[in-house]
């Protein structure tokens, strides 16, 4: 059996949701003075933090543990049969192997082919002594055989920072080559492939691991530095290759934006150029894997930044950066260094405590909300101790000069090289004083609002607005409880929870493409973001255009960006986007492409439309055109639109695909965005920027009906106003700070959209649940086009009337209608029989038209009944009733109360 142990899709389990949530902590001397009480101290620290692992029905299996240290040189020479050369000169690789013998033999040849065909030299290899006999039985058919192979420096490599570059594009080799191999047990990984850092991890209990590597008691293994983690897997399975530390991190948090992070890491692949890394940059993709979790993906990102010529810390300040834009006593140089970066790396936003470390520097970083714990101290003998909690390790209190913990946005720095602590003022002003990036942010940033008005909106057409609006699938109730609320009050209408209308694949009507989708939210961030109070943490600025080379570290580049505050465009906004050659002398060219098609093709039309569409916009990047507007405005009678969704989504992936999506921005106008949801979906799948303009000329058509007077460009404002407000509620019950990290985060699950639909045109996102497919999709659309420009009497003069929110004849079905909410009335207060026969009577009816995904269960019934003597008795059953995991803050006092009674009645 393969050591990754991770099960295939299937079900509603995705290996793609891989995250965790741990603890992690860190010695290390100041001085840099190696010693084994260094390694003692990782491990005692390890076992302390036991508590935030987990275990599973197999008491000895856990979740994982490990420990990464310096690599300990004069163990390797007391105990190798083979010479080595000085240190610095050669590197160690620890890697996980098939147990098989023939698959290992396989599997090794890989690693030294690719060794020597980079010019590197293959010193010997090593077994790694593991003492297995504490081994849960559930962990021992995935342990792998542990191996180091012993690298020698080649001619090639000038100093030790080129041969790390050179260690870091052979493993990524081995590691595709490995990937897209036959060889059936095709286990490999590369543990740790350095010349600075060795890491000892597996599917382990924190305490495991000083029993299960040997060479961690060895008093000869010494470090200035250990690095240890414990994880808790969660939502996941626990693997020995998930396991913490990776090669340069040990991570407690979850990365939320994972999915678009990746993508957008795939994207930059076209346009990234490494001074550093020359040649070799193509060598080392695809970057991240399938399966691994998002602490793998982010570690792999930060091998890059620092492979192509980043700082450690430089790096982590990209990735994790703190909270800018809304803070205004932020110095002006940080302030300039995070915006001039914004353009080059989204944020990998989400709770985070994470510890670092290159072998000569190690520090910690916090989210820029401090959503996890990091707490650090400093002994009277440069000792530093860095963990999730304090009281890892028993330190007498005199001898501790300092204790403090990391702050929101913060991180600390020891570098054992100058044999100090680098605080968070002086790490950052360094960096931020180290290149002119105020000058390179004058001449490479544009604001939006900088730029000279066109044209000024025009009024809606009231002959032309209500068929807009019925083709785009606008009702009567979205006029009322949607847009009303937003235009009178700044922010979205206040509803009660709760919907007993039927999934959008299951309705009889059709449906906004954005209904089958669900946002998620994240499970394990604790606590979750407040849009309102913390608002200072959050940001909605987007950037529109082309992104830089993220490896171009010497100069601004000549890459110009737009930056907007906010991501609803006014017309106005629009005109000004579309006209940007003129006022910026060429920097910037717009090309608007239509998203519409004749309506006689009818919905079979609606695939090969999207086929052209996606042709045109590569076909309009490579005529350097750096911003795209997919537009519906060109929707009338003889033109149907292609849902706005769909083809954004589906030109951001083809664009991902073909290597260009970095080379332009992506702004939609469209009628189809009315609701904050429509604009978070859109967001979600890489519109960086959304101009709404059939819901401003609705806006503006209201103004007579409302109860305020209001000018246009007010009403306006609010709208907009409420969508941003909305826009932060739903990307912080994420644990998503920035639109930046949003826009192409594809934080959705599809529910009722068919799997090859999704693959297709929403590349990454979960489906869980079967459906509609394109033909479906078109089908909806044609029937709201029909609506709009047929000859319905019944839409000639007024919208839909809509049905979702309230019951309404015509309008969408739903479980709790006047009859049945009646009926349970009459049967409670009358305690009448015959009429809560009639009420379930009537909901058994709706479970027949499909109003819930339940209504399409029956019954598999046994041909034979349980006989009676085999049927558990209720007194038995009851045993295991509990209520202890519901918290006081999820439901009432009157539920807890009432649950209360019923378990003391059992």
């Amino acid at each position: 059996m393969s050591y990754r142990a991770t099960p295939p899709r299937q079900g509603l389990y995705d290996p793609r949701n891989e995250h965790d949530a741990c603890g992690v902590g860190f010695v290390a001397d100041i001085k840099g003075r190696k010693s084994h009480r260094i390694i003692d101290q990782g491990l005692s620290l390890l076992d302390r933090l036991t508590h935030r692992g987990a275990v599973g029905a197999d008491p000895k299996a856990g979740d994982g543990a490990g420990i990464l240290l310096q690599i300990p040189d004069g163990f390797f020479r007391a105990v190798l049969p083979f010479e080595l050369p000085k240190v610095g000169d050669y590197a160690v690789g620890m890697l996980f192997l098939p147990q098989n013998d023939a698959a290992r033999e396989e599997m090794e040849s890989i690693v030294e082919r690719y060794i020597e065909g980079e010019g590197q030299r293959i010193l010997g290899w090593r077994v790694v002594p593991v003492n297995n006999a504490g081994l849960g039985e559930s962990v021992r058919p995935t342990e792998p055989a542990i191996r180091q192979v012993f690298i020698g420096r080649g001619e090639a490599c000038p100093d030790q920072d080129a041969f790390e570059r050179k260690l870091f594009v052979i493993r990524k080799q081995i590691a595709f080559e490995v990937y897209k191999s036959k060889i059936p047990d095709h286990s490999f990984y590369a543990v740790s492939f350095s010349s600075r850092v060795l890491t000892y991890k597996g599917m382990l209990l924190a305490g495991q691991v000083g029993e299960y590597y040997p060479d961690l008691l060895d008093e000869r293994v010494v470090s200035a530095l250990a690095l240890v983690h414990q994880r808790f897997s969660t939502n996941t399975f626990p693997t020995w290759d998930l396991a913490h530390p990776f090669r340069m991190i040990a991570h407690n948090g979850e990365i939320n934006t994972l999915r678009g992070n990746i993508n957008w890491m795939v994207a930059r692949r076209g346009s990234m150029a490494s001074e550093v890394l020359g040649e070799d940059l193509g060598k080392i993709w695809p970057l991240t894997y399938e399966g691994q979790s998002d602490s793998a993906s982010f570690d792999n990102a930060l091998e890059l930044l620092v492979m192509g010529g980043y700082s450690l810390v430089h790096a982590m300040m990209m990735m994790i950066p703190e909270a800018w834009s809304g803070n205004p006593l932020m110095d002006s140089k940080r302030r300039a260094f995070y915006e001039y970066h914004a353009a080059l790396m989204e944020p990998w936003d989400g709770p985070a405590a994470v510890a670092f470390t290159d072998g000569r520097q190690i520090g910690a970083t916090l989210d820029r909300n401090g959503l996890r714990p990091a707490r650090y101290l400093i002994t009277d003998d440069d000792l530093v101790v860095m963990a999730s909690e304090m009281g890892v390790l028993d330190i007498p209190e005199e001898r501790i000069i300092k204790k403090w913990r990391l702050q929101p946005g913060k991180m600390f720095l020891i570098d054992m090289e100058q044999g100090r602590i680098i605080d968070d003022a002086e790490l950052k002003e360094q960096l931020a004083t180290a290149k002119p990036y105020q000058a390179w942010l004058n001449e490479t940033q544009i604001y939006l609002d900088h730029l000279p008005t066109v044209v000024g909106a025009m009024s809606p057409d009231p002959d032309t607005l209500r068929d807009s609006q019925q083709a785009f699938g606008y009702t009567q109730e979205d006029l009322k409880f949607l847009l009303t609320p937003m235009v009178l009050t700044g922010q979205e209408g206040t509803g009660s929870m709760g919907a007993d209308n039927p999934p959008s694949v299951l309705s009889r009507r059709s449906k906004h493409l954005s209904t089958y989708f669900k946002q998620n939210f994240a499970q394990v961030t604790n606590p979750p973001i407040d849009p309102i109070r913390e608002e200072i943490v959050m940001s909605l600025v987007s950037l529109i255009g082309p992104r830089p080379n993220l490896l171009g570290l010497n100069d601004g580049g000549p890459d110009m960006r737009l930056e907007v505050k906010q991501p609803v465009l006014t017309n106005t906004d629009l005109e000004r986007i579309r006209d940007i050659e003129d006022s910026t002398q060429g920097a910037f060219r717009t090309k608007t492409l239509t998203i519409c098609y004749p309506v006689e093709q009818g919905a079979a039309g609606m695939e090969a439309a999207l086929e052209a569409l996606c042709h045109q916009a590569e076909k309009a990047v490579r005529e350097d055109y750096n911003i795209l507007i997919l537009s519906d405005r060109k929707m009338d009678a003889d033109h149907v639109a292609i849902p706005a969704l769909l083809a954004t989504s589906a030109v951001h992936h083809y664009l991902i695909r073909k290597g260009l999506r970095t080379e332009s921005g992506l702004v939609v106008e469209t009628g189809a965005a009315l609701e904050v949801h429509h604009f978070a979906v859109l967001a979600g799948y890489g519109a960086e920027a959304v101009n709404p303009y059939i819901a401003f000329d609705t806006v503006q058509s209201l103004l007579s009906q409302l109860p305020e007077d209001l000018s246009p460009d007010e009403a306006q404002r609010r709208y907009i106003k409420a969508i941003g407000k909305g826009l932060k509620k739903v990307m912080s019950k994420m644990g998503i700070s920035t639109y930046q990290s949003y826009c192409g985060a594809q934080i959705f699950d599809a529910v009722g959209l068919a799997t090859p639909f999704v693959d297709k045109y929403f590349t990454g996102t979960a489906s869980m649940v079967e459906g509609a497919g394109l033909l479906h999709i078109a089908e909806e659309t044609l029937r709201w086009h029909k609506n709009a420009y047929g000859d319905n009497l019944i839409y000639l003069k007024h919208l839909d009337v809509g049905g979702d929110y309230a019951y309404r004849l015509r309008g969408e079905d739903h479980a709790w209608t006047p009859h049945t909410i009646a009926k349970i009335q009459h049967a409670a207060r009358g305690n009448d029989w015959n009429s809560y026969q009639e009420f379930a009577r009537a909901i058994n009816e709706q479970d027949e038209r499909l109003l819930t995904f339940r209504g399409l269960f029956e019954f598999n019934w046994a041909d034979q009944p349980v006989p009676l003597e085999e049927v558990e008795p209720a007194k038995e059953i009851v045993k295991r009733f509990a209520t202890g995991a519901m918290s006081f803050g999820s439901i009432s006092w009157e539920a807890h109360t009432t649950l209360a009674i019923a378990m003391n009645r059992i």
